[in-house]
């Protein structure tokens, strides 16, 4: 669905210099990273299906499942690669708990396969064809994340902790999405976007340092839960009956959210950075002590 744009400068647009519902349309591009080059791994299936329409049952058989296999290559294979992107863009990570893109990558071969028995390829250049597919394939592709990434100086339980609770807010989130998304509403659209890149922008925060998930794991947990609930029965009600007082309690209720989760996230910021100048201080002490003395730039050199 279209989505226009708003800023400083556009009509009904705000004087903030952030644009929140920005920030998740520039967040959703980056992470939908499929696009047109896995889309169109959809075409072959169809193709060698349409081809061997008049080939007989037995060809047409094997066309038929070779199509299968294709078209369920190409849709793992778009989303190993939104996979891949959503785990390229967080600092903290778990890998792909099923490799996708390798999965893609051999289902591919089996079609393939059948795809060369289909002609007069025979079982030796069918496979041929099918194992110079899977190379191809994962030349173009690649294959899936084999680690989970982590980040240096922090412990592995707590990284893993903020991997599995980011998880989750994420699967929250593109519930909210995808539920709103139903109603083909524009302004309800646009108002979620605006929460959900607040809370998005937790997330990043908790990413970057782990010790803030102790204060966070309750919005980023059991907000986000009543968050999701209270869309659901929004959305289900909504659909019957587009009562007004139930669209303003909802929008009211993502405003309170909103708010309470950009306050959250400021505070942490203020901390890691008070958090920051006291170890400094403290370092800038015990150098002293040893009788390093540092010049902090109000020495004229």
């Amino acid at each position: 669905m279209a989505r226009r744009f708003g800023g400083k400068y556009s009509p009904g647009g705000s004087e903030s210099g952030a644009d929140p519902v920005r920030e998740q349309v520039i967040d959703q591009r980056r992470v939908d990273a499929a696009g047109a080059r896995a889309n169109i791994l959809f075409l072959p299936a169809i193709v060698l299906v349409f081809f061997s329409l008049g080939a007989g049952p037995t060809t047409l058989l094997l066309a038929l499942a070779g199509g299968g296999i294709l078209t369920l290559a190409a849709w793992l294979l778009r989303d190993g690669l939104r996979a891949e992107a959503a785990y390229t863009a967080r600092k903290v990570a778990r890998r792909p708990a099923i490799p996708r893109k390798m999965l893609a990558s051999a289902a591919t071969g089996i079609g393939i396969f059948l795809a060369g028995m289909t002609g007069d390829a025979g079982i030796v250049g069918s496979a041929l064809y099918g194992i110079a597919a899977v190379a191809l394939h994962v030349a173009a592709f690649g294959i899936d994340p084999l680690k989970n990434k982590r980040m240096e100086g922090i412990d592995e339980f707590q990284q893993d902790r903020v991997a599995r609770v980011v998880d989750e807010a994420e699967a929250h989130l593109t519930t909210i999405e995808s539920q709103i998304a139903l109603l083909n509403d524009r302004g309800l659209s646009a108002r979620v976007g605006a929460f959900t890149a607040s809370a998005r922008k937790m997330i990043r925060t908790v990413e970057e340092d782990p010790r803030d998930l102790t204060g966070a794991r309750k919005y980023l947990g059991v907000y986000l839960m009543g968050a999701r609930d209270a869309t659901i029965k929004f959305v289900d009600l909504y659909k019957r009956k587009q009562t007004p007082a139930v669209r303003t309690d909802y929008e009211l209720l993502l405003t309170d959210l909103e708010q309470n989760f950009t306050a959250r996230t400021e505070k942490m910021l203020i901390d890691d950075r008070t958090n920051m100048d006291i170890e400094i201080k403290v370092l800038r002490d015990r150098l002293q002590r040893e009788g390093v003395h540092l010049n902090t730039g109000d020495e004229n050199v």
